[in-house]
């Protein structure tokens, strides 16, 4: 089996490496993290040291590359965009637990994160490093654009846009044929029945504008 790292080593890196062990497809050979002490051991693997250590690894160690673990949406993007600077042949794999639901005529993309209890439904598109928690839910024919992610429960109706870098917090509904703008946030437990514009947190049942927000703000 090809070795891999997985990047990021708080609890998202948790959800992952039980991902990776599930599937039994890749050997993890430890964890990249800029904050955390190298040699410190999360879930029996080691902390190897920051993204620097990245092209050695790939020139001496022959990993093929690996997955980001980072759950905000914004600092994964950054964090991207780093590796692929330092190392253009890095392979972003996908991780889609075993007991998620995949249904046909899918496409999805590069570094892409599935959890346990997820469906995707037929026609749905998956852009690149979207991440998709325990029991979120994709209607058909629906598209996430880079970067996005659904939280826990998240039930989203078919043919449904989600922006690029948006994020859809737990338990969230969004109606059928509903077009959620980029670097948006939907509040917990909200009922979406209209269009959200970019660059807002919107909430409420029924979901309205409650402020406008800047790209990159924290929201986790």
């Amino acid at each position: 089996m090809d070795s891999i790292v997985i990047i990021g080593a708080s609890g998202h890196c948790k959800v992952i490496i039980d991902i990776i062990e599930k599937r039994n497809e890749y050997i993890i050979m430890g964890l990249i993290d800029s904050y955390k002490t190298a040699g410190e051991n999360i879930m029996g693997y080691p902390i190897l040291g920051n993204e620097s250590l990245i092209p050695d690894l790939l020139n001496t160690q022959k990993i093929i590359g690996g997955i980001i673990a980072i759950g905000d949406n914004w600092v994964r993007s950054e964090m991207c965009d780093i590796i692929k600077a330092l190392a253009p042949t890095f392979k972003f794999i996908p991780a889609i637990h075993p007991n998620a639901i995949l249904y046909n005529n899918l496409h999805i993309q590069e570094g892409v994160v599935i959890m346990a209890g997820a469906i995707v439904n037929s026609g749905s598109t998956i852009e690149a490093f979207c991440f998709l928690n325990t029991k979120a839910s994709l209607g058909h024919d629906s598209i996430m654009h880079p970067y996005a992610s659904l939280a826990p429960n998240v039930t989203i109706a078919g043919q449904v846009e989600i922006g690029a870098f948006s994020a859809i917090s737990i338990s969230a509904t969004i109606s059928n044929a509903i077009k959620i703008g980029s670097h948006t946030v939907i509040g917990a437990s909200a009922l979406v029945l209209k269009d959200v514009e970019d660059l807002v947190v919107a909430y409420g049942i029924p979901a309205k504008k409650i402020r406008s927000r800047r790209i990159g703000d924290v929201y986790l």
